[in-house]
């Protein structure tokens, strides 16, 4: 398991307070840390923070009162630069950074800003392309992409920087399952090339399915954080986040099975179930009653 206390972070955030220019409080007392060789779900209802932390990760965003640590360097107004490399962030609206002519001429961009020669950058874009099964898109123009195009081209121009951390808010907003599937399958390769993941999502089966662990904001703050099945079986944390808890974890309870092995994946759920006699169904017969239940309040 990752996240190790006598392991050293990638990436240690300790923000006091951050006011936006309005007066609202964006985060207050928060402590986050991203280690190596593992995926962090950011999960909270609207309003929790979520994007506020984030952008703090890179130095998007910077606390009134705090300090964001990365690789162990402090970061400062010389530095960010550093934040910006080791760091990368894909958003969740994935025009906010596809700004060049050509998917290509994207990906190189970055480089490029870094003082790249552009046959050395272009090379690394094709690279960084090819990393994510989007290469031929490499001559099209980044306005007439789909959503799940436009991600993964926005992941392939900040792989390209050679990361330590690549962060990524609300990854499947929008997307319809057969995209988002192809995004998980992205994201999962990333990681499984000594990547580490931080993600924002509403969706707890996504997060418990590719998450090694899941911070909990409310307010601001984080307020609990554990593997996702320590977090997805505290009832009470989740009520304080007004968050439902995965499909897996509902259906087990409502079957009245798996309370010693607590899934909270659908692959777990039906292997719990396929081994619990007289249930009359299977298990994948179980998750599509829930499904056509409405099962899905989450």
């Amino acid at each position: 398991m990752s996240g190790k206390k006598d392991e050293t972070p990638l990436v240690d955030l300790r923000c006091g307070a951050h006011t936006y220019p309005d007066g609202t409080v964006g985060m207050h007392d928060a402590e986050f840390q991203v280690y190596p060789d593992e995926v962090v779900a950011l999960v909270g209802a609207n309003g929790a923070g979520k994007s506020t932390l984030m952008e703090h990760l890179n130095a998007t965003l910077v606390p009134d009162d705090g300090e964001l640590l990365v690789k162990g360097t402090p970061i400062d107004e010389d530095n960010k630069s550093l934040a910006r490399k080791e760091v990368g962030f894909v958003f969740q609206d994935p025009d906010t950074q596809l700004v060049a002519p050509t998917v290509l001429d994207d990906v190189m961009f970055g480089l490029q800003n870094y003082g790249v020669p552009d046959e050395e950058a272009r090379e690394k874009a094709k690279e960084a392309l090819s990393t994510v099964d989007a290469g031929h898109l490499k001559d099209r123009i980044p306005h007439y992409l789909s959503g799940g195009e436009k991600r993964l081209v926005g992941l392939a121009g900040v792989l390209v920087l050679d990361p330590s951390v690549i962060v990524l808010d609300e990854p499947l907003a929008g997307l319809d399952p057969e995209r988002s599937r192809l995004i998980i399958e992205r994201i999962r390769d990333v990681h499984e090339d000594g990547v580490s993941v931080v993600l924002s999502t509403h969706d707890l089966d996504f997060a418990a399915e590719i998450a090694d662990r899941v911070c909990v904001m409310e307010d601001g703050n984080v307020v609990g954080r554990g593997t996702p099945r320590e977090v997805f079986y505290n009832d009470g944390l989740l009520r304080r986040a007004n968050l439902h808890p995965p499909t897996a974890v509902r259906v087990a309870r409502d079957a009245g099975v798996g309370k010693e092995m607590k899934p909270v994946t659908e692959d777990e759920l039906v292997e719990v179930l396929e081994g619990e006699p007289g249930l009359g169904m299977t298990g994948t017969e179980v998750l599509q009653a829930d499904s056509a239940d409405g099962g899905e309040d989450g």
